[in-house]
């Protein structure tokens, strides 16, 4: 019995320890967001040079999930996470140490590239510890730590910078990451890659694979489309103060942590479900922003369902590919993070392009036909036959129990 306990408060460690770092990473990748005057004043560059620290961290993570993931296939996960969050913690010390700008945006390279790796291999790492009739409860629990940096890291980031300097924030940052590296250090097991349940999809089908996918991809540049704009949608077309502004903006990320918390617990018992009814939500939220524009009850309670379903989207893709992946989960999840980025930078382009055409406000009427054709996509994959049983099982893992070695 004291063994049992053991792991399984080892287990629990190292689950913690992977959603700290998924906080820390969601919160290292849009603090700059809030700081971007700080910085510009104190770097001495213009507003759109600290920008494109967020925009090509974004553009670095989508063109470099895949061959990360690739190549670092047949390393060991425990070092493999040890070595990611190695670099997040030096990329945050960096801005406490230097004034460069240059050295600054080497350091952002250097962190999204971990972060593309960490996103690739944090789900199945934590998933291969339980047991597979839990998979879903586990991307939830991580996804969890994902939406606080939204709720809690980001907004203490930028309130911590104002009062302090911008760096503080990131040498914050930088302790809570050192704890979650010496936790999966001590405790994460040692195996190889490939061993385990949660290496291989448990019903492989490239066919729902690819319908993922292109879910991904298309709800969230419908998203993206909108939400890039979404304070001059509020300030300009619904005439909200700027006060008025942070606090939407702070229902929509409660809205997300809510989404996640919720929808987590059911998405083994109801996988197409949590998809499914998200996407609806989400195209419901953007479509109600675009034609409630003028009313800002409606907007204040179409931004909260709008967070609301979007995180959720995400997280239960996640669950999808760990299922259908045609062959190593990894790289299947490093596709779908790949797709989530170039959704963002198409989005962003996309309602960059209708906002100079037609207005702010149509900006999210694209962004919910977008993800409107994401629900046509769902629905064409719930019409596709069962793969064969023996195809299925082709790619399946042949022995769950490296799952639980030991280092």
């Amino acid at each position: 019995m004291a063994g049992t306990e053991l792991g399984i408060a080892r287990k629990a460690a190292v689950v913690g320890a992977i959603m700290l770092s998924a906080f820390s990473f969601n919160t290292t990748e849009n603090l700059p967001i809030g700081l971007l005057k700080l910085m510009a004043e104190d770097l001495d560059v213009s507003l759109q040079s600290v920008g494109f620290l967020v925009s090509g961290y974004g553009l670095t993570v989508a063109v470099a999930s895949l061959p990360l993931a690739h190549l670092t296939r047949r390393t060991p996960r425990r070092l493999v996470l040890c070595g990611v969050l190695a670099v997040l913690f030096l990329a945050s010390l960096l801005p406490a140490l230097v004034t460069s700008y240059g050295l600054l945006l080497v350091a952002r390279v250097a962190t999204a590239l971990a972060q593309a790796l960490f996103w690739a291999v944090m789900g199945p790492v934590a998933v291969g510890l339980f047991s597979p009739a839990v998979r879903g409860r586990v991307i939830g629990l991580l996804s969890v730590g994902g939406a606080l940096a939204t709720v809690a890291g980001v907004p203490a980031g930028n309130w911590l910078g104002r009062r302090t300097d911008w760096q503080v924030p990131f040498e914050v940052l930088s302790v809570l990451v050192l704890v979650a590296l010496v936790v999966i250090a001590m405790f994460l097991p040692s195996t190889r890659p490939e061993e385990g349940h949660a290496a291989y999809g448990a019903e492989p089908d490239s066919r729902r694979f690819a319908a993922v996918l292109a879910v991904t991809a298309l709800s969230v540049t419908g998203v993206f489309a909108g939400f890039t704009y979404v304070v001059d949608f509020l300030q300009e077309t619904s005439e909200f103060s700027g006060d008025a502004v942070s606090g939407l903006l702070g229902a929509f990320g409660l809205g997300g942590f809510l989404g996640v918390t919720v929808a987590g617990p059911l998405l083994d018992r109801f996988p197409r479900a949590t998809l499914t009814v998200p996407v609806t939500i989400q195209a419901v939220g953007l479509l109600a922003l675009y034609a409630g524009a003028h009313h800002q009850v409606v907007v204040t309670i179409a931004i909260a369902v709008l967070g609301a379903a979007a995180a959720p989207v995400f997280m239960a893709t996640q669950s999808w590919i760990l299922r259908v992946a045609p062959g190593r989960t990894e790289i299947a999840l490093a596709a779908n993070s790949a797709a989530f980025n170039v959704g963002v930078a198409v989005g962003a382009l996309c309602g960059g392009l209708v906002l100079h055409v037609l207005g702010v406000r149509e900006t999210f009427l694209v962004g919910g036909l977008l993800t409107v054709a994401s629900l046509g996509v769902l629905a064409v994959e719930a019409l596709l036959p069962a793969r064969p049983p023996a195809a299925a099982a082709q790619d399946a893992p042949q022995d769950g129990k490296a799952a639980d070695a030991v280092p």
